[in-house]
């Protein structure tokens, strides 16, 4: 395994992160565990949750992630071997359940999210605690383009940060950072910190793949100039460019084929780059899978890839791309790629 550096906090972590999203509704609680323990036995060490996992979000599965890590850790004993990140919600209409419909990023529902995330994890801190969405009106979740709404309203993110605060100078939150997040939110965040003593975000969480690469257009520069690393989510964009939904293709249990709220990556222009994409792996007789998270790997603004797996090959696989380089004639032949179809999917 391979370690960065988590902002300036002093942390390692590995350069794979495990992602839990699916525990709840893809993988029960027994599958969870072994993930955990594989992960785990590879040197992976840092754990990826939410509240709101699994999703897609359930009234009747909320928390229930965190839940199952919660039990893995009091049963393994382990709670000092693993950096466990995990977030608060923002503004959301699909997640009215939460805190009676009152959940947003301000002073009370994150303290209140951040004592029911430790009961349900088991332990008294989380070494990374991130706002897991911006609460005002931007370019997040699958939109590129921001329009302008003057008539919203947010709570302020200098009271987020201060909320954090307390929460860092309690000891419950070693660490925070910030996902989904726009270059503007990022820039403002590290300069309240800076300017009014607050704490410093030390990661954004934000989506990149071969069919996402437009971290690198606003958020890149900031990230290597503010050590503001990147765990990079849907390395795979939902698995896509594994190659396994290949010409309409919708194997049992997978993610597009149960859930349609992941169709993103699923447009002609997506589609069009996937298949060349994957040619492009097994020219090279690489796994496409691999091939896409070993690029996302070799970025270096990034601070971990955070995977995601619904069996135990799929998870191995994963983790080993860790030790796949890229040769430069192949980054060459998916830099061409990327230019004629550059960001296909938001």
């Amino acid at each position: 395994m391979q370690y960065s550096n988590l902002g300036d906090s002093g942390i390692k972590v590995s350069k794979i992160c495990l992602g839990t999203m699916t525990w709840g509704e893809q993988n029960n609680e027994k599958e969870a565990h072994e993930q955990l323990d594989m992960a785990l036995d590879y040197g992976v060490n840092i754990i990826d949750s939410a509240e709101i996992y699994p999703v897609p979000p359930k009234q009747e599965s909320y928390g229930v992630t965190e839940t199952y890590i919660g039990n893995w850790l009091k049963k393994r004993q382990n709670r000092d071997q693993v950096v466990l990140a995990t977030k608060v919600a923002g503004r959301g209409d699909h997640i009215s359940y939460i805190r009676h419909g009152e959940a947003c990023l301000d002073r009370k529902n994150i303290i209140l999210a951040v004592e029911a995330s430790l009961r349900r994890l088991q332990t008294d801190y989380i070494d990374l605690y991130q706002l897991h969405w911006p609460d005002r009106n931007t370019n997040f979740f699958g939109t590129l383009g921001y329009q302008h709404m003057p008539a919203d309203s947010f709570p302020p993110l200098q009271e987020s940060l201060q909320a954090l605060q307390e929460l860092v100078q309690q000891g419950k939150v070693r660490h925070i950072g910030m996902s989904n997040e726009t270059p503007w939110g990022a820039m403002r965040y590290l300069h309240l910190a800076q300017t009014q003593n607050l704490p410093k975000m030390q990661s954004i969480q934000n989506p990149y793949n071969l069919l996402n690469r437009t971290f690198e257009i606003g958020l890149a520069e900031i990230a290597h100039r503010e050590q503001l690393g990147l765990l990079a989510y849907s390395p795979m964009g939902f698995g896509v460019l594994s190659g396994k939904y290949e010409d309409g293709a919708k194997p049992q249990g997978a993610r597009l084929t149960l859930f349609s709220r992941f169709d993103r990556y699923n447009n002609a222009q997506a589609l069009e780059a996937t298949r060349q994409y994957v040619n492009l792996a097994r020219q090279h007789d690489i796994d496409p899978a691999q091939m896409a998270l070993a690029y996302v790997n070799s970025r270096g603004f990034l601070t971990s890839t955070i995977i995601g797996a619904t069996n135990m090959n799929q998870l191995k696989a994963d983790i080993e791309s860790i030790d796949l380089k890229l040769s430069e004639p192949l980054l060459e032949a998916i830099e061409a790629i990327h230019t004629r179809m550059p960001n296909p999917s938001p």
